[in-house]
C-alpha cells in the first residue's frame, strides 16, 4: 500500500512537470503532402500492462493503413510486446525498458539512448496523460512528433471518443489533418491479437480436452487486480445462477498467474503464462466473462464476444472493445437483469455467427 502510495505521488509529480512537454509539429507550419515518405515511425506506451498494449492495436493498424510503406518501432515496458505484436509484420524493432528500472540502470538508459540513435519520420506518443511518452517524444529524433494532445471538439463529435483504444487513433486523425490530410472517417479497427489458423486450432484442441465434447462454451476469468475483483461470495452466486440458466453450455475457467479462482476451481481449468496460448482457447469459447482485466482485453483481441464486468473503474474508458462485446456495470444491474443480458449475447451469436 505504501509503495502504491508512493508510485501515486510520483505519478502525479511527473505529469505536473511534463504538462506543457512538447508541441506537435503540426502547430509550427510543416505540412506533409506524401504519407509514402513515412517510412520509419517510433510509437510509444511506454507501459507493461496486458491490456494497455493490447489497446494500441487499434492505433497500430490506423497507422499502418495511412502510411503503408511504414516500419514501426515501439518503445514500451516489460517484455509482453514481443508476444502480443508476434504477427504484426510492419513492427520492426521492439524496444523495452525494463519494469524495475533502479534495479537494471544500465539497461533502461541504454534503451533510452537507442530511440535517440534513429532518426524517425513520425514520433507518436500514445497516451495523453503519460509523462514517459511525452519524455521520449521529445527525446526522439524526427521531423514530425505528435505528444498526444486533445481537440476539446473531438469529445463533442465522437460519443465514444473516451475509450482508451479509440481516443489516440481520433486524437491522430485529427493531428493528420493539420498536416494536410483528409480526416479518415472509417470504422476504428478492433482490438486484434492476429492469432493464426494453426493457434486457433491448437486452442480448439486444448479446448477439446478439457470438455470432452461438443457443446458450445462460456469461459470465465474470476480474477482481477486490487479493488476491481470480485468476491468469491458474488462469484459463487453468479457462477450458480450460469449454470441454472445455460445448462447446454461448457463453463470454463481462464486461471490468472497467480493461479487462483475465485469459483474455488469448480469449473474445468486453464492455467498458461503464454498469453497467445490463453488467446488461442479463449477465441474457440463462444461468450468470455470476466472482470476489468488484461485478459478480458485480451478477450475481444481474439474476437470473442465478451462481457466485462465493471464496479470501480470507469465503463466508458476501459469497456471491451469488439462485435458482440459488452459492459456492465454491477452497480447499477442486478444479477438477473446481467444474466439476462448475456443470454441475448448468446442468441444473437446464433443468430448471427459472423457478426456477433
Amino acid at each position: 500500500m505504501q509503495l502504491k502510495k508512493i508510485n501515486e505521488v510520483r505519478r502525479r509529480l511527473m505529469q505536473n512537470i511534463t504538462r506543457n512537454v512538447g508541441k506537435s509539429h503540426a502547430n509550427r507550419g510543416i505540412v506533409l503532402t506524401d504519407a509514402n515518405e513515412i517510412t520509419r515511425i517510433l510509437v510509444s506506451r511506454p507501459n507493461d500492462r496486458l491490456g494497455n498494449l493490447l489497446l494500441i492495436t487499434p492505433l497500430l493498424q490506423e497507422i499502418a493503413h495511412t502510411f503503408p510503406n511504414c516500419k514501426i518501432d515501439l518503445f514500451v515496458r516489460g517484455g509482453a510486446a514481443p508476444t502480443i505484436f508476434a504477427h504484426y509484420g510492419f513492427v520492426d524493432r521492439i524496444i523495452m525498458l525494463p519494469k524495475r528500472p533502479f534495479s537494471h540502470l544500465f539497461t533502461y538508459c541504454k534503451r533510452w539512448l537507442s530511440i535517440r540513435k534513429k532518426k524517425y519520420d513520425l514520433v507518436i506518443n500514445v497516451e495523453k496523460n503519460s509523462s514517459s511518452g511525452k519524455l521520449s517524444a521529445l527525446f526522439a529524433r524526427s521531423k514530425y512528433k505528435f505528444f498526444g494532445e486533445v481537440s476539446e471538439d473531438l469529445g463533442k463529435q465522437y460519443p465514444d471518443y473516451n475509450h482508451i483504444a479509440k481516443y489516440p487513433v481520433y486524437n491522430l486523425r485529427h493531428f493528420l489533418t493539420t498536416l494536410g490530410f483528409v480526416r479518415n472517417k472509417k470504422y476504428i479497427a478492433p482490438l486484434d491479437l492476429k492469432l493464426d489458423a494453426v493457434e486457433v486450432a491448437e486452442g480448439a484442441a486444448i479446448l477439446q480436452k478439457m470438455t470432452d465434447n461438443n457443446k458450445k462454451t462460456i469461459a470465465l476469468f474470476t480474477f482481477a487486480t486490487g479493488n476491481k475483483c470480485y468476491c468469491e461470495t458474488w462469484w459463487a452466486d453468479f457462477y450458480s445462477q450460469l449454470q441454472t440458466r445455460f445448462p447446454d453450455y461448457n463453463l470454463i475457467e481462464v486461471l490468472p498467474v497467480q493461479n487462483v479462482s475465485q469459483i474455488q476451481y469448480q469449473a474445468p481449468s486453464f492455467y498458461s503464462k503464454n498469453i497467445r496460448e490463453i488467446g488461442s482457447l479463449i477465441a474457440n469459447a463462444d461468450l468470455f466473462i470476466g472482470a476489468d482485466s488484461g485478459i478480458m482485453h485480451l478477450a475481444a483481441s481474439v474476437h470473442t464476444p465478451t462481457v466485462g464486468l465493471f464496479s470501480v473503474t470507469n465503463i466508458r474508458k476501459y469497456e471491451p472493445y469488439g462485435k458482440g462485446s459488452l459492459g456492465i456495470n454491477t452497480n447499477e444491474t442486478s444479477l438477473p437483469d446481467t444474466i439476462s443480458a448475456i443470454e441475448k449475447l448468446l442468441k444473437a451469436k446464433q443468430l448471427h455467427p459472423q457478426s456477433a
